[in-house]
């Protein structure tokens, strides 16, 4: 069943199960033929030389009766009712390159065969040379050679009609209105076949490009899994390690001067770093599905709003005054909208540890109103090199605010204020949800 193609470009189609050309419905019927026009097609294709063989030796076949009659002395003669099979068969070896050339070879072997009145038994030829133009060539083609082959079949059956007696040769017409009807049948057969092809080709590319699409939309949520990802550790990560050095520095000089409160810098540090590490083996416990961590401590929920005191207790410990004012029922919020509240501080208050001096005064307001949440975070520098107040990172930790806002209709600007310092101004939007593979599903150890 499949097209005519030119030599040497014959390739395997892609193996696509049935159900998936046919939606995965649960056509019975449906399926069973697309099965059997699946293996026919591949067979065909896998090996295009026996159906190119088979066809005209099956057609030369058909002929060995007219041989034999031919032998005994019935009809033509030998050699003639030879030359007329094989004139007849080897045109159909080159029927899908010459379609319509094959055509008119085997017409014209069947008007010489008719004006010698011999019958070679190998007619059929013409016939299989039709199905082939229906197949492979244009409406306009195939309406002409249809229109040659039933004229050419009526004449066949008028002239070995006029030999016959009278009561047989009133049988004339409707022996050639048959024939003719069978003639077009073959025609529509092989423009059915040529149907059949290009919607078996259509289903195939169809499959293809949906799971070329199935493929794009696992790499696009893979990508936005690592993004995600990133993005948390880098929260993650960036406040421990400007809260550890910003201490670090500090318990140098006390471990000498204020050994007490050396130790309890050095206490807070290594509370960090076991908090930084705890958060993100509960990150790695999300990435593989895992219910527990390594050491089978239970999973806790994500940071929110209520976790802003432990958050700036740490920023204190490393240098900054830090002071928060709310204004709100901040606690009811949706949990995603808290955690993106947090990130934000978060990231706001890493910023300040790299950049500001470490004695700045930070200043935290978060508002909520009916439908939206207002967070700013303020310092009041000066930058840690006072020659040139460096900008503050416009790098992973920007865009990640900025997407964290946008989950909620939000927005986040960030610029240097009048104090000297730099001032971080979110708004979320309470009424706007957030896409559902965003909303913060993930556990950490408690």
């Amino acid at each position: 069943m499949s097209a005519p193609t030119a030599p040497g470009r014959r390739t395997r189609a892609p193996s696509v199960a049935p159900e998936t050309l046919l939606d995965g419905t649960n056509r019975t019927s449906d399926v069973a033929v697309m099965k059997w026009l699946i293996r026919a097609r591949h067979a065909d294709l896998a090996h295009p030389g026996v159906r190119r063989w088979v066809v005209p030796l099956f057609c030369a076949g058909l002929g060995i009766p007219a041989v034999q009659d031919a032998a005994k002395g019935i009809g033509a003669a030998v050699p003639i009712v030879l030359a007329l099979i094989v004139a007849f068969c080897v045109p159909l070896l080159w029927r899908q390159q010459r379609p319509v050339l094959v055509f008119a070879l085997t017409s014209a072997v069947s008007a010489v065969a008719l004006a010698l009145d011999a019958d070679t038994g190998a007619e059929s030829a013409r016939i299989v040379a039709l199905l082939n133009v229906g197949r492979s060539v244009r409406p306009a083609q195939l309406a002409v050679c249809l229109g040659i082959a039933v004229a050419q079949t009526t004449v066949a059956v008028v002239v070995r009609g006029a030999g016959q007696p009278n009561e047989q040769f009133l049988q004339t017409p409707v022996l050639a209105i048959v024939q003719s009807a069978l003639v077009m049948a073959v025609a529509a057969a092989g423009l059915v076949g040529r149907v059949v092809n290009a919607y078996i080709r259509a289903l195939h590319e169809r499959a293809v490009r949906l799971e070329v699409e199935r493929d794009q939309r696992a790499r696009l949520a893979a990508a936005a899994e690592r993004a995600r990802v990133a993005r948390e550790m880098h929260d993650i990560l960036g406040h421990t390690l400007a809260v550890i050095v910003g201490l670090a520095g500090g318990a140098a000089g006390l471990t000498e001067t204020k050994p007490k409160r050396g130790a309890e810098t050095l206490r807070i540090i290594a509370d960090s770093g076991r908090g930084a590490l705890a958060e993100l083996r509960r990150l790695l416990a999300v990435i593989g599905e895992e219910r527990d961590t390594e050491d089978g401590s239970p999973l806790a929920p994500q940071p929110g709003l209520a976790d802003l005191d432990p958050l700036l207790e740490r920023v204190r410990g490393a240098g900054p005054t830090v002071t928060l004012h709310t204004r709100g029922a901040l606690t009811d919020l949706a949990p995603g909208l808290q955690l993106a509240v947090y990130r934000v501080v978060q990231e706001s208050l890493t910023n300040t540890l790299k950049h500001a001096a470490s004695d700045t005064t930070v200043r935290v307001t978060l508002t909520t109103e009916d439908t939206s949440v207002h967070a700013k975070v303020e310092d009041a520098g000066p930058p840690s090199t006072p020659h040139s107040p460096a900008p503050r990172d416009e790098g992973r930790g920007l865009v990640g605010m900025r997407e964290r806002a946008a989950l909620y209709g939000g927005s986040v600007t960030a610029g240097p204020n009048t104090k000297g310092g730099w001032t971080v101004d979110a708004h979320f939007q309470t009424t706007t949800p957030p896409p559902p593979h965003t909303t913060p599903t993930e556990k950490r150890p408690a």
